[in-house]
């Protein structure tokens, strides 16, 4: 014993048997001590790996994980086996566990097997306690099928099973992505981004004369035709145009790095011919056109907001210019082609002559995404401008006193809407309907009697009417108007302060109005572009922490006063989630749903929106 010292064993001998020079090499597991059976037994798949990063021996579940004969993994090269070389991050991080200056490695890895397929691993590197040479123990666990799950899972959330095309949400993270300043600030790109927005011709007759079920073979043909546009315009770019369905009869062409309007020309006209040709579906010969909105224009500077908000206008142009057509976004033409003398002209005739309809867009739970009420927005369906959205002519119906006949109108129409909506599912929660009220409408109407006559009529309950007055309108309000909303609300009817954090802000009156929700504006929700933990993207551009930290406190406050949030301009999933995480309680934006007809609706009832 003398001359000798004596030292904890090098964890790798108790695995693998001593090799001379006069000996041949020992086949696996020859000559391994018998406490090492749980080792070679281990239904996790280990292997000890060196301060050199050699695999020292590994048990028989990690070379069939592998795919490799166990003899042939002694003095292989470990990071190699699970690619831990591939990103410098883990590189670095598992030559400090091999040095003993970091305790554990956790990664997740793809890599090929040899019969071709591939494998998900969970890669933990971890120190041998007591193993006086410094080696690591290597452990795999197969998350395959877990990850494909999580796929399967994705897709049904991002696709449209219709058509299987990427459904909205995809879309919009799409075109989020595309619109931020990392994804046009490279060099070789052009910065420039293309959409055509299209609606299908004809399609609302056969469905309804068909069935669904036609329908939707004719939606799932459509999207095969614009998929083969798309591939076909993509055939000298790096990607094709992202194809999706954004609901119902709506689709979109997403053109990123576009390289000007004659692209995106090129790209509707083909479009326009792929759908003029008959379909046969079902045995029977099938016609639709379509009606295409386009804009292109710089990423920079627009959101996803203002590109469809012009896509939609456009949409509605090619409509109004006889339909089976495509029309360019011009902005004189959205400036100057409807002017207020004409409008103004013509208003209180288009009210008696019954002119006005009425969209509705949902307000959805944060929560569990279910619809819990719609704000009726109303069209001037123009017989010479086609169809005007509300900041085209409610301020003149303001100027010239039209907007207490057309408010009267609007607040009968959409408590009609709500309680048929009620009626027609009795086995569904009822939704509230929202109606904007100006202020004027206080003043030269007897807006407690009027309301009070609609629901008698509509017999609509009054919790299910909300009105939204700006907080300009609102802040500040003494005599009559403060009388009036007092009167509203003790009758049941919910109030609302449309626009919230943009006006007065006088928190003094908040507390004494008889207000029941606050709806932030947009501006506000527009900063919250990234979750804080998620992506590389969000380390690189973090969220403006004071955007979060102004509307919790608004959030906070509100709910302190017992009333209920709402935000506006929801265009993202991150947004959303954020929102959700800091407590509000629902949203509205384009993210669920632009404004639609009374049908729409109906079909949103009772699902996650």
């Amino acid at each position: 014993m003398s001359g000798t010292s004596e030292g904890p064993t090098p964890a790798a001998d108790l695995i693998r048997p001593a090799v001379t020079e006069s000996s041949a090499p020992p086949s696996p597991g020859a000559g391994v001590p018998p406490y090492s059976s749980a080792f070679s037994a281990a239904p996790l798949a280990m292997a000890v790996v060196d301060r050199e990063g050699l695999v020292a021996g590994a048990n028989p579940t990690f070379a069939d994980l592998l795919g490799t004969a166990q003899a042939d993994l002694t003095g292989s090269v470990a990071a190699d086996l699970v690619d831990l070389a591939s990103d410098t991050r883990t590189w670095q991080a598992y030559r400090e566990v091999l040095r003993g200056r970091q305790a554990e490695l956790r990664c997740t890895r793809r890599i090929k097997h040899p019969a071709g397929h591939f494998l998900w691993v969970q890669v933990t590197v971890a120190p041998l306690p007591g193993d006086a040479s410094g080696g690591v123990l290597l452990s795999l666990s197969d998350i395959s099928a877990h990850r494909e799950l999580q796929a399967r899972l994705r897709h049904l959330q991002m696709y449209d099973p219709v058509t299987r095309l990427p459904n909205r949400t995809l879309f919009f993270e799409r075109l989020s992505a595309a619109l931020e300043v990392e994804s046009y600030d490279e060099s070789g790109t052009t910065g420039r981004i293309g959409l055509c927005y299209l609606d299908l011709d004809g399609f609302k007759a056969i469905n309804d004369t068909l069935g669904n079920r036609v329908g939707d073979k004719l939606l799932a043909a459509v999207a095969e035709r614009l998929t083969h546009c798309a591939e076909e315009a993509g055939h000298a770019r790096s990607s094709p145009p992202l194809v999706a369905r954004l609901g119902g009869d709506e689709f979109a062409l997403l053109v990123e790095d576009s390289t000007g309007t004659e692209q995106l020309a090129d790209l509707a006209e083909s479009v326009l011919d792929a759908l003029r040709a008959p379909f046969d579906i079902a045995g029977r010969r099938l016609s639709v056109s379509a009606s295409i909105g386009v804009v292109e224009r710089h990423a920079a500077g627009t959101s996803p907001t203002a590109l469809m908000q012009a896509a939609d206008t456009t949409l509605y142009w090619a409509k109004t210019d006889g339909k089976d057509r495509w029309t360019l976004f011009d902005p004189e033409r959205n400036a100057h082609l409807i002017t207020r003398q004409a409008l103004a002209a013509t208003l209180r005739p288009a009210i008696e002559r019954g002119e006005f309809a009425l969209e509705y867009q949902p307000l959805v739970a944060m929560e569990d995404g279910r619809l819990r009420g719609v704000e009726a927005l109303v069209r001037w369906k123009h017989p010479q401008f086609g169809v005007l959205a509300p900041n085209r002519f409610i301020g003149l119906a303001e100027e010239d006193g039209s907007i207490v006949p057309l408010g009267r109108w609007i607040l009968a129409t959409a408590c009609r809407q709500a309680r048929a909506w009620q009626v027609a599912h009795p086995d569904e929660p009822p939704i509230f309907v929202s109606v904007n009220v100006a202020v004027r409408q206080v003043w030269d109407s007897d807006l407690v009697a009027d309301v009070a006559r609609i629901l008698d009529e509509t017999e609509l309950a009054p919790h299910l009417l909300q009105l939204e007055l700006t907080e300009s309108a609102v802040m500040g309000s003494a005599g009559r108007p403060l009388q009036d909303l007092q009167a509203l609300s003790d009758m049941g009817v919910r109030i609302a302060i449309d626009d919230f954090g943009t006006g007065y802000s006088n928190l003094a009156y908040l507390s004494r109005l008889p207000v029941s929700v606050l709806k932030l504006d947009g501006s506000f929700v527009r900063g919250f572009q990234y979750e804080s933990d998620s992506s590389a993207a969000a380390a690189e551009l973090p969220p403006n922490p004071a955007d979060e930290v102004v509307v919790e406190a608004m959030i906070q406050l509100a709910h302190r006063l017992g009333l209920t949030v709402t935000a506006e301009c929801v265009e993202t999933l991150a947004q959303a989630s954020r929102l959700r995480r800091i407590g509000c309680d629902t949203g509205q934006g384009w993210l669920y749903s632009r404004p639609v007809p009374p049908d729409r609706i109906s079909e949103l009832l009772g699902v996650r929106v």
